[in-house]
């Protein structure tokens, strides 16, 4: 938020990156960042930690149909993680795009249905952050191609249904693809979106 009172420009921000450049800008320097150079300079290597973001950077995921990039954020420690069910056997459940992770997860945890991955996911509260999610399967390809090492053997489920009895997994080590019987426990890591 930026205030003007009595020609004293007072500035707030939750976002850093926006700060330093408003600061910049207000400031009248001649070398100011742009936009561009700021967001950039200020993104951690693929696989760092984000400072002030949860988590550690998986990498960029393209927008779809036209929507904005964003970069996926991977949760860590024991509170990220988890070996649950999917849930919601021989149930149809709209929980079907294979890029969207967020509305996937959103659509079963409010559902009111039995689906113990998502809504251990909608309920996540991690490093004062609290939009996590269950990756898609597109989203789990783009961890598996970038961060591979940070996930634990095993398949991983994706928010992704198959079929009424089978979601999306994907395997990190490996870097495989495959569906799992929704009854099955199978591993869990959260995730959540950053857009610059």
């Amino acid at each position: 938020m930026i205030t003007i009172q009595n020609m004293h420009v007072t500035l707030s921000a939750h976002n850093p990156m926006a700060s330093a450049f408003v600061a910049a800008l207000l400031a009248g320097a001649d070398d100011a960042p742009s936009t561009e150079d700021a967001a950039t300079s200020a993104i951690p290597p693929i696989g760092a930690i984000w400072p002030g973001e949860g988590g550690r950077n998986g990498g960029l995921m393209r927008g779809v149909d036209g929507g904005p990039n964003y970069w996926l954020i991977l949760a860590e420690g024991a509170a990220a993680t988890a070996e649950l069910a999917w849930g919601g056997y021989d149930q149809d459940t709209g929980a079907t795009s294979d890029h969207d992770g967020l509305a996937n997860t959103k659509l079963l945890a409010e559902s009111g249905l039995d689906f113990p991955a998502a809504k251990f996911a909608h309920a996540a509260r991690l490093e004062g952050k609290d939009d996590w999610y269950l990756p898609a399967i597109r989203e789990c390809r783009l961890l598996s191609a970038n961060v591979p090492e940070l996930f634990e053997t095993g398949y991983h489920w994706s928010s992704t249904q198959f079929s009424r009895d089978l979601a999306w997994v994907q395997t990190f080590g490996v870097g495989t693809q495959g569906t799992g019987d929704k009854l099955s426990s199978r591993r869990v890591r959260l995730v959540r979106r950053l857009f610059l």
